[in-house]
């Protein structure tokens, strides 16, 4: 079959099976690394105009509804790392035809799931949630008409996710590169109008934010499902494709994705429980807000340009497998966890020598939540090398279609480890602060560790796909 597929999408780059590894990698992994630091941008802006606007009530609010609204919506999202670990296979096999069919079907079963699960059930059980994370009643009710806003009305943010995956699996990592670009700038657009208010329209405050995040994603997924159709693209959407289920490929997509969707959902319960466990701190509020701003915000330059490296090491590790080179697959894995370690340096060092200046980006004048957060920076430090080494080994499994290792060494890592130290440490004796910002770090250095030493056993190296109307990749 011609890599054309028919003359209805474009060529696939082959230098990402047969040029140089290290140029493979970073032509991939620097696009994702950049749109996610500018999407990055896009939740300091949330937070700085809610801390400024509203308080830090308000930051502690939408820290806590992303930290819920992130267990359902990374569970739904699972079916986008099976499509990923299809779309490298078949990119690498040189497939074009199944990769069309692959991103269809995921591109289906998404619409499926969000409008039957993720929108009614994420409405009726926000408030429950909310409960479950000890939120203070003041931060329960910025919360809430933010997490239902999210649960209802995000299907563009999604497509968008799932069109930015499909695109970065077959070699294409600029095109969502430049839409996240223009969704994170609408994004902050919007939220400067909705937040504080404008002219005849009114501060909507932290709902604002939430207002703002789907209007941006709505947009952007409805241009980039209008370039699909119009076969601009290297994966496109055509008038020959079958258009109703294909129960072998949703299968698959399942098979590979589930196994994610499950890490997913344990990473996020395991945090959801870490934030109870700061909620029963005696200055709970004040400490959620600084983890709030110290770990979901200021530690995401470091988590999202590790999944960046994650994300383009899966893409080259897929495709090389897919095209019958392990070798370069493992070479691969080694050079991208080498980028991550220098970024995460280099960021952390900035924790390190200007903590109180990032925190003054988000208004914070309390002095006990500048303490606390300044405090966890430090921790989030060394905790930075751990993590970017552990993403880029879990990019390499992910991507070569081993999806349940990293669940197990997640469940493990991510719940049983600081879980079991909070807990322990909560029974005998008092909880402080401290002890569960140590709680993190010794996690992400677990997470490392078990990456490392499974990666390193070789069994991706015999995974196989078989779906009807291809060639086993």
């Amino acid at each position: 079959m011609s890599a054309q597929g028919g003359g209805r999408s474009k060529a696939f780059d082959r230098s990402i099976v047969e040029g140089p590894i290290r140029g493979a990698v970073w032509k991939l992994a620097w696009p994702t690394m950049l749109q996610n630091i500018i999407g990055g941008l896009q939740g300091l802006v949330d937070h700085a105009m809610v801390g400024n606007y509203v308080g830090y009530v308000g930051n502690a609010a939408i820290g806590v509804s992303w930290q819920i609204f992130l267990v359902v919506i990374v569970f739904i999202s699972s079916l986008f790392t099976g499509m990923g670990v299809l779309v490298a296979r078949f990119t690498g096999a040189n497939e074009p035809d199944m990769v069309n069919r692959t991103v269809y079907q995921a591109f289906l079963t998404a619409v499926m799931m969000v409008a039957f699960v993720l929108a009614p059930i994420g409405w009726v059980l926000s408030p429950v949630l909310l409960e479950l994370v000890n939120a203070t009643a003041e931060v329960q009710a910025e919360a809430l008409p933010y997490l239902r806003t999210m649960f209802v009305f995000s299907f563009g943010m999604l497509l968008f996710f799932m069109f930015s995956g499909a695109l970065r699996s077959a070699g294409d990592a600029q095109t969502p590169m430049r839409l996240g670009i223009a969704m994170t700038l609408l994004n902050i657009g919007l939220n400067v109008i909705l937040i504080r208010g404008l002219g005849p329209i009114p501060a909507f405050g932290t709902l604002g934010a939430a207002m703002g995040t789907v209007i941006a994603g709505g947009v952007v997924s409805a241009y980039a499902l209008a370039n699909l159709f119009g076969g601009r693209w290297v994966v496109a959407f055509h008038r020959g494709m079958q258009w109703k289920p294909d129960l072998a490929i949703i299968r698959e997509l399942f098979r590979f994705g589930l196994p994610t969707g499950i890490q997913g959902v344990a990473m996020n319960v395991g945090g959801v429980l870490l934030l109870s466990f700061i909620g029963s701190l005696a200055a709970s509020a004040q400490a959620q807000a600084a983890y709030v701003v110290s770990y979901t915000q200021l530690f995401s330059f470091i988590t999202w340009t590790s999944i960046g490296i994650m994300g383009a090491t899966a893409a080259v590790a897929g495709q090389n497998l897919g095209a019958g080179k392990p070798d370069r697959t493992a070479t691969s894995v080694n050079v991208a966890a080498g980028f991550g370690l220098a970024l995460a340096a280099g960021i952390g060092l900035a924790f390190l020598v200007v903590p109180n200046q990032l925190l003054a980006i988000f208004g914070m004048n309390d002095p006990l939540v500048t303490t606390l957060a300044v405090e966890l920076l430090r921790y989030l430090t060394i905790s930075g090398l751990f993590i970017t080494v552990a993403l880029a080994y879990t990019g390499g499994l992910q991507g070569t279609g081993d999806t349940k290792s990293p669940m197990f060494i997640s469940i493990i890592s991510q719940m049983i480890i600081p879980l079991g130290m909070c807990w322990s440490i909560d029974t005998f004796s008092t909880l402080d602060p401290h002890e569960i910002w140590l709680a993190i770090v010794v996690g992400h250095f677990t997470r490392m560790v078990l990456s490392i030493v499974v990666f390193r056993r070789g069994r991706w190296r015999d995974i196989e796909v078989e779906i009807g109307g291809a060639e086993p990749a």
